[in-house]
């Protein structure tokens, strides 16, 4: 198969990540970690596939990933936690809403507060 019909395949495990709600690139790009210039030069991961950034969405239809270690968000300062769990949980729901809707642009992916830092 040519390299362009694979579709995104994790750097992690190396299976493919179907959805967005399924991606760890695409989250970091909606929540702003990831700049626009970049995303098409960034590896791609399933979210459990980066338990460090997925322990952070807090939703039912999400099933819970811990972390041991010092990376753990129950060792980490209580709202840090509360903040980042906000901002990812809500960049994840951003995912699943955009896996049944897409925007006409893929500038129109990420958060309003993100997009309307690049102003």
């Amino acid at each position: 198969m040519a390299k362009c019909e694979e579709g995104y395949l994790c750097d992690v495990c190396g299976g493919d990540v179907e959805s967005l709600s399924e991606s760890d690139l695409y989250l970091r790009f909606v929540i702003g970690l990831i700049d626009p210039e970049t995303l098409h030069t960034t590896r791609e991961r399933h979210l459990r596939c980066n338990p460090a950034l997925a322990q952070f969405i807090v939703d039912a239809d999400f099933e819970p990933v811990a972390v041991e270690g010092p990376f753990d968000k129950r060792q980490l300062d209580a709202e840090y936690v509360r903040q980042r769990e906000a901002l990812v949980t809500r960049g994840w729901r951003r995912l699943v809403e955009l896996d049944h809707r897409r925007p006409d642009t893929i500038l129109e992916y990420p958060l309003p507060e993100v997009r309307a830092s690049w102003r």
